[in-house]
């Protein structure tokens, strides 16, 4: 099967074609990378890639809990240990690197830390977890400054600077989801009338100026970018005008950059958001002249090989890796997959992360 074939992304060279999608975990104690998660990446080294959960560039970026970061010595030195680990066992590793804009609730920060987006439009159609006192309402984000925005794409270069430093071998730059870059993206959430507001172009300009910026200091061949196009978490607009005109025109910019790959989430099985209007991974692919990774709701290498036939050069697998460590065997050999706990999905603990049968 074609899923099981080797890859080269972008002088990378991949064993597979499988990518162990990026995935919350909440394991990083005080939002630094630990040797719990080193052994839990280790474990999942059989992937061609594994994009890591997501990684905060900042305090101002980190409004989870438990969330792991890469903007300190000791956030920095967690992730060259999980590199490591994840390349002694054959494996290679981006880091998916993100800020929370106004998907934040204050009690998770860091000290320093502050609640910013592109505009002061609150995030009120759910809540935001915390350890001290359990379920909150989101924050009320302040409206992003230029300097604001200047030093947030700053972070991102810094991070990912520090990172392939420490010996990753790329980053993903996180516009999806209905976090900060997305947020520049939506209408719904991005009401500025300056620069980056208004017009798709103007609102498209966060995310690209930060890809470039990125693919200055590291080269673009370790640079992908995600995007979540129709997707509703977070309270995103899901279908709005000029959508397929955005997603068209972020795709012809990559690929003047000669990113290594753009990677869409599907929202649909996950996160119950709606059916696709149009098929617009096929639109972005169309106009990007790089790698294209997708998924969605993948238990099977049947499946998995249905997405390339569709289109995509690799497949994502999300949720059937954290119960299944050695799920390339697993998928080659048409085991039985085991379900994840997911009482435990987001717990500090080794239990529902680790403990999986090898």
């Amino acid at each position: 099967m074609k899923v099981f074939e080797p890859f080269k992304l972008s002088g990378l060279e991949l064993k597979n074609k499988i990518v162990m999608a990026p995935m919350t975990r909440s394991r990083a104690i005080n939002n630094i990378p630990n040797d719990l998660m080193r052994k839990y990446y280790s474990q999942r080294a059989g992937a061609g890639l594994i994009i890591s959960e997501a990684t905060g560039v900042s305090a101002n970026g980190t409004g989870y809990p438990r969330f792991p970061s890469a903007y300190t010595d000791a956030q920095i030195k967690g992730w060259k240990s999980v590199a490591k680990g994840i390349h002694e066992n054959g494996g290679s590793i981006f880091v998916q690197l993100f800020h929370t804009g106004r998907v934040s609730a204050s009690l998770n920060f860091p000290e320093g830390g502050e609640t910013i987006a592109p505009s002061t439009i609150p995030l009120t159609s759910m809540e935001m977890y915390t350890d001290q006192e359990g379920m909150q309402p989101h924050d009320v984000p302040r409206e992003m400054t230029n300097a604001d925005i200047q030093q947030a794409q700053d972070e991102f270069v810094q991070a990912a600077t520090k990172l392939i430093e420490a010996g990753v071998n790329g980053v993903e730059v996180h516009s999806a989801n209905g976090y900060l870059l997305d947020q520049f993206l939506d209408p719904g959430t991005n009401q500025r009338t300056d620069e980056y507001g208004g017009d798709y172009f103007n609102r498209a300009r966060f995310t690209l100026e930060t890809t470039k910026k990125v693919v200055d200091a590291i080269g673009a061949d370790k640079v992908g970018v995600r995007f979540s196009p129709y997707g509703v978490v977070h309270g995103m607009t899901g279908e709005y005008d000029e959508i397929t005109e955005v997603y068209t025109y972020l795709a012809q910019e990559l690929s003047k950059l000669g990113i290594a790959y753009i990677h869409i989430a599907d929202q649909r099985a996950a996160m119950s958001a709606p059916e696709f209007a149009t098929k617009i991974w096929k639109n972005i692919g169309d106009n990007f002249n790089g790698t294209m990774l997708g998924g969605g709701d993948v238990w099977s290498a049947e499946r998995a090989e249905e997405l390339l036939n569709d289109g995509y050069d690799l497949v994502y697998i999300g949720r059937a890796f954290i119960a299944n460590p050695k799920l390339i065997e697993k998928l080659k050999n048409k085991e039985e997959l085991i379900a994840p706990d997911v009482d435990k999905l987001y717990t500090p603990e080794a239990e529902g992360y680790t403990d999986w049968a090898i």
